[in-house]
């Protein structure tokens, strides 16, 4: 006959393999994000929500959104937030913002990377990025090269392309500064602040 402990024991081991495997089988049934469960922003919304952020409603704006709008389509989320930095020549840049997908509560992300072609000193700039092909906030924590020959800018405000894989991010920058700190060579994302820009 078992004792009062064996049973207990063994009850107890019974208990943890079948909750050890219906988590198991939850985990299997979680389907893998895609971009595609995410609604997208309107045109209409991508500029109203970026002449908000700016508090600009001018001319330059539209014409640089227009250009990002038309060449990579409805952005999947955007980012609001501010960017510093210092350089003599070569520097640092550092940022945080909002990630927001369409209906969804907004998340801190940080981001930071070095920089060539600041003027001596430091900058401050406002940074709306348009975000593509982005499953979800998982995806945007590593590194982002730029993408060659995608500056453009107009008056105040530029833009330029960062990739990684599908992902495509389009920061549109206005600030003190910016012209000469755009050509970032990568963002590199994260979930915290970090000081380590590589």
């Amino acid at each position: 006959m078992l004792s009062y402990s064996s049973t207990k024991a063994r009850l107890t081991l019974l208990a943890a393999s079948l909750l050890l495997g219906s988590g198991a089988a939850t985990g299997a049934a979680k389907p893998a994000p895609a971009s595609a469960s995410h609604t997208t922003y309107s045109d209409d919304e991508v500029v109203k929500s970026a002449n908000d952020f700016f508090k600009n409603g001018a001319e330059d704006l539209s014409k640089v959104l227009g250009k990002v709008l038309k060449e990579k389509g409805q952005p999947v989320a955007i980012i609001r937030g501010e960017e510093g930095g210092g350089a003599i020549g070569v520097g640092l840049r550092y940022g945080r913002g909002e990630l927001l997908y369409k209906g969804s509560a907004g998340r801190m992300v940080y981001w930071q990377g070095p920089s060539l072609g600041f003027d001596v000193g430091a900058n401050a700039v406002k940074v709306f990025a348009l975000v593509y092909d982005l499953p979800g906030a998982e995806q945007l924590f590593h590194r982002f090269p730029g993408v060659e020959g995608s500056l453009y800018f107009v008056g105040g405000f530029g833009v330029n392309y960062v990739q990684s894989d599908r992902i495509v991010i389009a920061p549109v920058r206005f600030g003190v500064g910016w012209r000469q700190g755009i050509a970032v060579s990568y963002m590199h994302f994260s979930p915290q602040k970090r000081l380590n820009p590589f």
